[in-house]
């Protein structure tokens, strides 16, 4: 099993995002953590990062350890200090994302952290505004929908999402299940559409996952709050594409129905993104990596 310093010198590493500032953060050499490193890649026989110009950049095998030691190993620090300070627990984090999956999953996840002394700061809204934010310096991370491509921030997958098509049974109804197998886009044409964005961001998504083209369907409701968009669907304005993790509860209750049944559930990666390097600070590392330590519970939402 890897020593407590190859772990250590390994998480500074992928907080920094380059040999150099983690070897100055840690008071050693850049050539003593190139060989803690080496020494931890051979015990564990995977490569843990590819070096560049720009840094290192984690493998999938990297972004994996971290989340499962980042906590402990802070946890261990702490408790370790004779100041009793415990930094990684104090402190403010600014953190945005989409108003119900922040609702429904991180801020429960977070919680626990705010009774040892972390506070937390949230902000919701669009991916695309909250990322503008952060590249600007006014949130700390995103839990974000799509994943950036500003050079200054630095994106984790955290999990996949999976989206159903559901409606309420009144609308399952009027389905033709013959039509439904045959041609799919007509048999589920006549269905007023309840969606998330002018653009039908999800429903769109949807659509053209399953059926190769952009939905033919009329909108009847427009409501930028994907709770909202399901409260719209169980009152029977129309039909719409959610996350399984918000339409579950809806679905066991047999307010809502599975309109649709695809061969493989479309997926959407959710992404961490933080400013890059930032994870040197103890309290936006340790939700970075509760966070993603969560999200192994969690599977695809």
């Amino acid at each position: 099993m890897p020593g407590l310093d190859l772990l250590s010198t390994f998480l500074e590493i992928y907080r920094c995002g380059s040999l150099s500032a983690a070897a100055e953060r840690l008071g050693l050499t850049q050539p003593a953590v190139s060989g803690q490193l080496a020494r931890l890649e051979q015990e564990l026989g995977d490569p843990l990062f590819v070096r560049s110009r720009k840094g290192a950049t984690p493998t999938a095998r990297a972004a994996d350890l971290a989340a499962r030691i980042g906590t402990h190993l802070d946890e261990l620090r702490a408790a370790l200090d004779t100041s009793g300070e415990g930094v990684a627990h104090v402190g403010t984090v600014r953190i945005a994302g989409a108003g119900e999956l922040m609702a429904m999953r991180v801020l429960p996840a977070l919680a626990p952290l705010t009774t040892r002394g972390l506070r937390l700061h949230v902000t919701l809204g669009l991916a695309a505004d909250l990322l503008e934010a952060l590249s600007a310096g006014r949130v700390d991370l995103v839990v974000s929908a799509v994943r950036p491509t500003q050079q200054e921030i630095a994106a984790t997958t955290l999990t996949d999402e999976e989206f159903v098509l559901v409606g309420p049974p009144t609308l399952a109804r009027s389905i033709d299940p013959v039509r439904l197998a045959a041609d799919p886009l007509g048999a589920l044409s006549h269905l007023p559409l309840v969606a998330y964005a002018d653009d039908l961001p999800i429903v769109r998504r949807y659509w053209l996952s399953e059926f190769g083209r952009r939905p033919p369907n009329g909108v009847a409701v427009t409501v930028p709050d994907l709770r909202a968009v399901l409260a719209a669907v169980v009152a029977g304005a129309g039909v719409s594409a959610l996350p399984r993790y918000l339409a579950e509860p809806a679905l066991a209750a047999g307010s809502v129905e599975l309109l649709h049944e695809p061969a493989a559930p479309p997926l959407n990666t959710l992404y961490l993104a933080v400013r890059a390097g930032a994870l040197v600070h103890p309290p936006l590392a340790l939700v970075h990596d509760h966070l993603r330590t969560r999200a192994h519970l969690w599977g695809a939402l």
